[in-house]
């Protein structure tokens, strides 16, 4: 792990890197710890780069920073074609922002825009669309059209340069509403047409078939940790890992989906499988999540380690990342399942609850239980079914049942954007949900970094362990999410944790 930073280090916690003099000390290091965090326009050459580019150091009065890519875009500025900045990993800002500005970013990149347009995304942050817009205009530098055709340029530059679709294909797979509207905005982007694009960075590979992409991330990162607890949770037809790949089934807008995930020292790779090409951003995402792939490991570690009582657990395992959510209901399910019992009674109990409820994938195969085939069941499913069919004390399976028929009906709405409190104040108030379980679901869907898990008694046994008062981590802010999993580490350094929440 890198040592403290000195006060004129670029390497700065990301929050500290609104100033202008840190940013450029940043640039002229070409820090790659801030890559995705902030963009560079240089007026001089009317293009926009991440900070780690191996270009000249641009002058200071040259020199102007974004917090994204559309912003840049909207300023009339093109990518620079040797960093391609849009290939950068993505801002932690948008995965721990409790404002308003990062929930929406969070749902614009699950595709929400493009699916239910600015007036559902508005509808989903629970303001009008002007507002969003005026929001999203002064802290994003673009409104949510703009941000969401970034996300269909990057999906689209991807699909140019690592599969060999025909060109029409990669621009409606991208979301684009025209082969102009398409061409137009590459060309504004990247000054390059698709064919030109696909030319200078393409790795050609087939058009049907799997699909294996490269997804970027901020080493280090603890990959023994994330697979052990991925593998220690899978359930049974859902997901399997055999201690380097971790595969399971993705329900998506345009049909399901399976993938197989791979976590290298610098890097993560994903390889997708009867994928509907419409929903490769939103697949994308959620494996990033699912991983936190966006975390920002230096700022984590660096607050963290400022405590000596966390700092040997720190050195110990850096780069640890939280464990995430590919769906809300699916989150919730599992996490009430697994209250007061160990991971493996949960797996069983859940496993049988995907078998018994779950839609079978157009590749299901009974007779390889290696290859995932099932998909979780819906919560209108599990709402008309669940209590038959969960395993496990009777009230337990009516909170069960009570829960997805609140989200079927839209009562509650659990998703990505949703901001921490208000969710935690949701699920407190469905049957069989306490403040162990709300916290948990929060962490997972939200990604909220500063979540101590109420009443945890494997993370108090830790603490304990390490005479640490609980009541007093102000000084973990807002961080308190990647201490809790220290702590989670710290007790039980080979297998994941017991469940341990009480029912209420």
């Amino acid at each position: 792990m890198p040592p403290d930073p000195a006060p004129d280090d670029p390497a700065v916690p990301a929050d500290a890197a609104d100033d202008f003099d840190l940013r450029y000390r940043a640039l002229a290091a070409r820090d790659a710890r801030f890559d995705g965090q902030f963009f560079t326009i240089v007026h001089s050459t009317g293009i926009y780069c991440r900070p780690s580019c191996p270009a000249r150091t641009p002058r200071r009065e040259n020199v102007d920073f974004v917090p994204t890519a559309a912003a840049a875009v909207a300023r009339s500025f093109r990518a620079c074609r040797r960093c391609l900045p849009d290939a950068s990993p993505g801002s932690p800002r948008w995965n721990t922002g409790a404002d308003l500005a990062g929930r929406a970013m969070r749902l614009i990149a699950d595709g929400l825009v493009d699916r239910a347009g600015v007036e559902g995304l508005a509808s989903a942050l629970g303001y009008t669309p002007r507002h969003l817009n005026r929001v999203l205009a002064a802290e994003l530098g673009a409104g949510p059209l703009a941000l969401a055709r970034a996300h269909r340029t990057t999906t689209a530059r991807i699909l140019l340069t690592g599969t060999s679709l025909p060109i029409s294909d990669v621009a409606f797979a991208a979301g684009f509403a025209s082969i102009r509207q398409f061409n137009d905005t590459l060309r504004a982007t990247f000054s390059m047409t698709p064919t030109e694009l696909r030319t200078r960075y393409s790795g050609g590979s087939a058009p049907t078939g799997p699909l294996t992409l490269r997804l970027p991330f901020r080493p280090p990162y603890d990959v023994d940790g994330t697979l052990r607890r991925l593998a220690a949770h899978a359930i049974p037809g859902l997901e399997a890992c055999d201690g380097t790949v971790f595969r399971r089934t993705l329900a998506l807008p345009h049909g399901p989906a399976l993938v197989g995930l791979t976590l290298h020292d610098d890097h993560a790779s994903a390889r997708f499988e009867h994928l509907d090409l419409r929903d490769l951003t939103v697949a994308v995402n959620r494996l990033r999540r699912l991983a936190d792939l966006d975390a920002d490991p230096y700022a984590v570690d660096s607050a963290l380690s400022a405590d000596p009582r966390l700092a040997p657990l720190i050195e110990a395992v850096p780069g640890i990342r939280l464990p995430g959510s590919v769906d809300a209901h699916e989150t919730l399910i599992r996490t009430m399942a697994g209250q007061q019992i160990s991971v493996a009674a949960a797996r069983t109990r859940l496993g049988a609850l995907v078998a018994a409820l779950g839609e079978p994938a157009p590749w299901h195969d009974p007779d390889r239980p290696e290859l995932p085939g099932l998909l979780f069941p819906t919560p209108a499913r599990t709402a008309s079914d669940g209590e038959a069919a969960f395993r496990g004390p009777r009230r337990l399976a009516r909170a069960v049942a009570g829960a997805s028929a609140a989200i079927a009906a839209g009562e509650t709405a659990p998703h990505p954007g949703s901001a921490a409190s208000e969710l935690r104040t949701e699920l407190l108030a469905l049957a069989g949900v306490g403040p162990w379980t709300a916290d948990q679901v929060v962490l997972r869907v939200t990604g909220d970094p500063d979540v101590l898990p109420h009443g945890d008694l494997v993370i108090g046994r830790a603490a304990a362990d390490l005479g640490i008062d609980l009541s007093r981590t102000q000084s973990w802010r807002p961080w308190r999410s990647y201490a809790a999993v220290h702590l989670l580490r710290h007790a039980t350094p080979s297998t994941d944790h017991t469940t341990t929440g009480s029912f209420e």
